[in-house]
């Protein structure tokens, strides 16, 4: 291949620079000269081979720990990004804000070839490692960096072409670099292009999380830019009083970058806050036109839900400017979510909260990102609530008219679940129904699609789950057309799949698919709720034609103090038991009531089968019956007189002798037969 003009200048260059010491005049890019500069000042060999790794995996892992959130958001961008770009000999890569590379994919003839200069996940790519690249160069710069070739400061990378765009997140900070890279020979001119508009949707959807609570009003002076890439963005209390902006936004309002917006929404502009919400109330589709304090005008709508004319009252402020008062933030989907009534299954985040720290930060979570196309992960050991949380999110969302569509991964044979998931045609395969069948992905289309046990999911569906997933269309065993689908995606797993992924039972490009949200619910052994846990499902279980029914504080007790090892599952198992063991003319639950396993040796842990058994032996010797003991006589025997005893007295009356025994009813059936 000839020898390119560019390969020549910078040939000199490095001529004039590192034989000659020179650093004048030289024919490069000033951000490029800049770094080599530094790189010399810092005493970075050009020679280095560049192989030193001072990470390595374990570094990589707390790296991607700190990171979750820019690794999780830029999963799906940096898929798209690759599909533009596949089979051109690239890869697309994403660092955090010190350099170190958190994920990266690419073609694969390109992608070993970069594992030789190191150039993939675990390493750190800083100025101060690998000297002049793009990585590295752009977050000192912080600004869009293209390096070419020899451009690069070690001679070992001049076989590369790296493009790369600072991420900034919402408080105006970096938090780390979007980049193509390729070979040298292969450089187009558009791909710088390519990663900084990766980089721009990737901010913006930082921002939309991070003020997912706020009303965020879009807005630019040029009409046509609203609503898309380079819309600037306000994030503002439903008060009127600014929280955010993203980088456009703060370009537009002429702050420095860095700088942050706040103050008051009249301070920024001529139009009063209320009077601009009542405007895009009456009318959600037309852009309203603003104008700066300085005069210069834009164009504004506020993004999601518009608060309704009543609930954006205008007020007079210090400034004379008016505010708007509303009940719940732009982020919440409309208020049409009903009472909270589990009988019903529509149940929301609103109503699972109840108290407890640990899961009310999961809620809190959770409720940023309804609305929003980044897929929810549900991580909790058995019987947790997971599928509840997930029913719960989905009719908290927008989406609560669809359907809310459940699958069990572990639980449908896997010759089986290819056709569960996707479907088949008519004739696709020996057994198929002639009409054919739509796929649970397919059912759920614009509502909710719910993966339970995605960490047990064969590794050849989690392929084919990756494509749907990426490109938004399933198809149909044995069908020749894909079929466009629109679905949430809600996953949930007992499993830790950070550890399925190292131990190659689950893909890493699906797990940070999957994982763009992740909430972990606490055992039930954990909460401090325990109390209102119980009063929900205790009402839930009762029928109201009954009447009331309550719980004695010894069996409060006893359920704070057991380690319920099947958690709310079991708790509410344990509950509907004692519920049926009632006698039409009993209202309280008490220990006679609750299932014999919970006070029987566990073989799982015999420490809390004995915490268990000590309560039910209080509750016996509260219900003590004085018997009279004679020599020689065994504890069977002392047994049965007693219960003759409280038998006789109490008429033959089974539950009153039970609740004096402090046995349930089913026990004392079966030792009166043992009478007989």
């Amino acid at each position: 291949m000839a020898t390119t003009p560019h390969e020549l200048r910078v040939r000199e260059a490095r001529h004039q620079f590192f034989d000659r010491g020179e650093s004048a005049d030289i024919e490069l890019p000033q951000e490029v000269l800049r770094s080599w500069l530094r790189c010399r000042d810092s005493s970075v060999d050009y020679r280095d081979d560049g192989r030193g790794d001072p990470e390595g995996r374990s570094g990589l892992d707390l790296a991607r720990e700190r990171s979750q959130s820019l690794l999780s958001n830029a999963a799906g961008i940096m898929e798209h990004v690759f599909e533009q770009i596949r089979a051109s000999g690239s890869m697309v890569i994403l660092a955090d804000s010190q350099g170190m590379i958190l994920h990266s994919m690419g073609d694969p003839d390109f992608v070993s070839r970069a594992q030789r200069v190191a150039l993939q996940p675990g390493s750190s790519w800083s100025e101060s490692v690998r000297g002049t690249n793009a990585i590295g160069t752009t977050l000192v710069e912080a600004a869009p960096v293209e390096v070419n070739g020899a451009e690069h400061f070690l001679d070992r990378n001049g076989i590369l072409t790296c493009s790369a765009s600072p991420v900034f997140n919402p408080r105006g900070e970096i938090e780390g670099v979007l980049d193509i890279s390729g070979d040298y020979r292969g450089n187009q001119r558009h791909t710088l292009g390519l990663a900084r508009l990766a980089a721009q949707l990737l901010e913006k959807r930082l921002f939309e999380i991070e003020f997912a609570r706020e009303l965020l009003i879009a807005f630019h002076n040029r009409p046509e830019c609203v609503g898309g890439l380079q819309e600037g963005l306000l994030a503002v209390s439903p008060e009127g009083r600014v929280v955010g902006a993203n980088p456009v936004a703060r370009a537009l309002l002429g702050v420095k970058q860095g700088g942050m917006v706040c103050g008051e929404f009249g301070t920024l502009f001529r139009l009063p806050f209320g009077t601009f919400i009542d405007r895009c109330s009456r009318d959600v589709c037309s852009l309203q036109a603003l104008e700066l304090r300085g005069g210069e005008p834009l164009y504004a709508r506020i993004r999601g839900r518009v608060p309704t004319v009543g609930q954006a009252n205008s007020r007079s402020d210090a400034g004379g400017q008016g505010e708007a008062r509303s009940t719940s933030g732009a982020g919440e989907p409309a208020g049409r979510n009903p009472p909270c009534d589990r009988r019903s299954g529509r149940a929301t985040l609103e109503c699972l909260s109840t108290g407890d720290a640990r899961l009310q930060l999961a809620l809190d979570r959770a409720a940023r990102i309804m609305g929003k196309d980044i897929p929810l992960l549900i991580q909790g050991e058995s019987g947790v609530g997971k599928e509840l949380f997930a029913r719960a999110f989905h009719y908290s969302s927008p989406h609560q008219d669809g359907p809310f569509v459940a699958v069990n991964c572990a639980a449908i044979p896997e010759n089986l679940i290819e056709s569960e998931l996707f479907g088949y045609v008519g004739g696709a395969f020996t057994g198929a129904r002639r009409e054919g069948a739509v796929g649970k992905i397919q059912q759920a289309h614009g509502g909710t699609l719910f993966l339970d046990e995605i960490g047990d999911m064969p590794l050849a569906m989690q392929a084919r789950l990756l494509r749907v997933l990426q490109e938004r269309c399933v198809t149909p065993v044995g069908a020749q057309r894909n079929v466009p689908v629109d679905i949430t995606l809600v996953c949930a797993t007992h499993r830790v799949l950070r550890e399925s992924v190292r131990n190659g039972s689950f893909r890493e490009d699906l797990y940070y698919r999957v994982n763009g949200l992740t909430v972990t619910l606490p055992p039930l052994r954990d909460r401090s709720d325990i109390r209102s846990i119980v009063a929900i499902i205790l009402a839930s279980e009762v029928d109201p034609a009954r009447g009331e029914v309550t719980i004695s504080e010894q069996v409060l007790d006893f359920f704070e103090r057991y380690p319920w090892p099947g958690n709310v599952r079991q708790l509410q198992n344990v509950i509907r038991v004692a519920v049926a063991l009632l006698d039409d003319d009993e209202c309280e639950i008490l220990p006679l009531h609750l299932p014999e396993e919970l006070f029987g040796s566990d073989p799982m842990d015999d420490a809390e089968s004995g915490q268990a058994s000590a309560v039910a032996a209080s509750s016996l010797a509260a219900a003590a019956v004085p018997v009279q003991v004679a020599a020689g006589r065994s504890l069977d025997e002392i047994e049965l007189d007693a219960i003759s005893r409280v038998m006789l007295e109490e008429g033959g009356n089974v539950s009153a002798a039970a609740r004096r025994l402090g046995i349930s009813r089913n026990t004392l059936y079966r030792k009166i037969g043992r009478m007989k």
